[in-house]
């Protein structure tokens, strides 16, 4: 999928967060969003997503030469962030298949490998309230960037991976985002290294 951003800018209260971006995300590539602590990384994912309306400018989306409506994008993204909650009753097996009923996961894998993907064996039946912060961050990755969506967005990736952590998201990004235009909200340039670009979002002020 292609976005196209014409001018946008985001206003909260009297502060301009950012001002006339001009920016393509063009289908298939991985871009990086980069700034400081409180840049507006976040605030232009919210926007890129559509669940932030931008205080002026135009949002275009394109997949296969066709515009898609704004009120349909949201079902050809999968996100990961810090303020993207997960339900905390389920276990993980049931985590992983009640996603699996809104987004598809990519080919090729099914409910069972994704399960072994995410390198927390015997934790399968418990249940999510009771996982480590890094535990519920794999969760998060792997079932945004296993998604048979054309969209991922990964908002400060690697909060809370120990060293070991940071090694899985890295090979799960090799191994599982072909095909994929894929953006990455993070000021770690570790996160976002293999991109092809990088937006930095404090050129927008």
């Amino acid at each position: 999928m292609t976005i196209q951003l014409t001018n946008i800018a985001k206003k909260y209260r009297r502060e301009w967060i950012f001002k006339k971006v001009d920016y393509t995300f063009e289908a298939g590539k991985k871009y990086a969003i980069a700034g400081h602590n409180g840049s507006g990384k976040s605030t232009l994912t919210g926007v890129l997503t559509g669940f932030l309306t931008p205080t002026k400018g135009k949002i275009t989306y394109t997949e296969n030469g066709e515009k898609v409506n704004i009120d349909e994008v949201y079902s050809r993204l999968a996100i990961a962030a810090p303020y993207v909650d997960l339900i905390e009753e389920f276990t993980l097996r049931e985590a992983v298949h009640f996603h699996k009923q809104f987004k598809p996961l990519t080919a090729g894998i099914d409910e069972k490998e994704l399960l072994e993907l995410l390198n927390l064996q015997g934790s399968e039946d418990k249940e999510i309230r009771n996982f480590s912060s890094g535990m519920k961050q794999r969760l998060k990755l792997a079932l945004a960037i296993c998604s048979d969506v054309p969209l991922v967005f990964l908002d400060e990736p690697t909060t809370n991976l120990d060293r070991a952590g940071v090694a899985w998201y890295l090979d799960l990004i090799k191994n599982y985002e072909k095909g994929k235009t894929m953006i990455i909200a993070s000021n770690v340039a570790e996160d976002f290294d293999f991109c092809d670009a990088r937006l930095d979002i404090t050129n927008y002020k």
